[in-house]
């Protein structure tokens, strides 16, 4: 934590013999003040709205602008809300005390005034002041700390994150490289569908999740280097649903997000998909994006049980199943700038 600085005192009085007795009564406090005396209300004014001040000592009756006026035009801007002003007035009138409270006067001495009245009134209000910036400071403080813990807690989240990327990855015929491409294509078509920016983070990191329930598979079936039989792929289908029960009811965002692709990245818009045979918008938009991202590198990609199709061949097939295995708008904004996909394909090589 920070230590404290010196308190700011401004001293406004069009005169000069008020000013100067006025900065040594205050010199007399003991304090490590930082004193700025104005005869000029309105520069004292720019001075304060720009400083801060820890305190202001401001004369009621000056040419131009009045105490009244000058709290009135301070208090307008909400940094001046916490900053204590007192005012020196040879004014007895109730009614000019009662708008100089309405307006944040935080006391009143009247001339001709006491020394040992004005340093305990200053004294007070300063100390106050001090004590409100050392919690200001050791909210500031908090805040940071607890920055740096969400941090360190999103650091824990994105290796786990990886670490069951990877375990799913392990056991499975596709590879690291078909993880970073499927996740950054999501990413790319959450970008150009206008998704917030923390939004596209979002999916950028949850997709490597989407296979992970196929640890839950067995070898002979998920290794199997040709087609599978209409029983084994109907066991190969609940790595949707074991996946979203791997990683549901987490408070972390980025495992709910998991969860929700991981279950319905198989769905199609035209309800034929599983696990639950969601049709259309009724498919979670994350799902529906890396539906597109996922099914575009399994085509370009090699498998032990097949050949990679070409790019030209992949792209119409998205084209061609707009509308039943895809979200059109999602293939669109795949499609969109067809360039940076094939930089992503080429970035993140097998």
């Amino acid at each position: 934590m920070t230590t404290m600085s010196k308190l700011k005192v401004v001293v406004v009085d069009d005169q000069q013999p008020n000013l100067t007795l006025l900065r040594f009564q205050l010199a007399e406090l003991g304090l490590e003040l930082e004193v700025s005396e104005f005869l000029s209300p309105q520069k004292a004014l720019s001075y304060c709205l720009a400083e801060v001040p820890d305190l202001i000592m401001l004369d009621y009756m000056m040419p131009g602008m009045d105490g009244l006026e000058f709290l009135k035009q301070f208090h307008q801007e909400p940094q001046s809300i916490n900053t204590p002003v007192l005012m020196i007035t040879a004014n007895h009138q109730v009614e000019v005390r009662h708008q100089a409270l309405q307006l944040g006067a935080t006391d009143f001495l009247t001339q001709p005034y006491d020394l040992l009245e004005l340093k305990a009134r200053v004294h007070n209000m300063l100390r106050f002041r001090a004590h409100y910036k050392s919690l200001e400071q050791h909210a500031e403080w908090l805040r940071a700390e607890i920055q740096r813990a969400e941090q360190t807690s999103t650091l824990r989240e994105r290796e786990t994150i990886v670490r069951l990327s990877r375990a799913a990855e392990f056991r499975d015929p596709e590879t690291g490289g078909h993880i970073q491409r499927m996740a950054h294509y999501s990413w790319l078509i959450a970008k150009r569908m206008d998704l917030s920016p923390q939004d596209q983070q979002l999916i950028l990191e949850s997709a490597p999740m989407h296979d992970v329930g196929k640890v839950g598979i067995p070898d002979h079936i998920l290794l199997k280097p040709g087609k599978l039989l209409p029983e084994e792929f109907e066991i190969m289908k609940g790595h949707a649903e074991k996946g979203y029960q791997i990683l549901a009811g987490s408070n972390s965002p980025l495992l709910q997000k998991g969860a929700e692709i991981a279950r319905s990245h198989h769905e199609k818009f035209d309800g034929s998909g599983y696990p639950q045979g969601l049709k259309g918008t009724d498919i979670p938009l994350s799902g529906r994006i890396v539906a597109v991202a996922d099914v575009f590198d399994a085509l370009t990609s090699e498998r032990p049980y097949k050949a990679a199709w070409s790019v030209e061949d992949s792209v119409a097939y998205l084209t061609d199943q707009k509308g039943r295995h895809f979200d059109p708008q999602c293939v669109d904004a795949f499609l969109n700038h067809f360039e940076e996909v094939l930089d992503i394909k080429s970035k993140f090589l097998d």
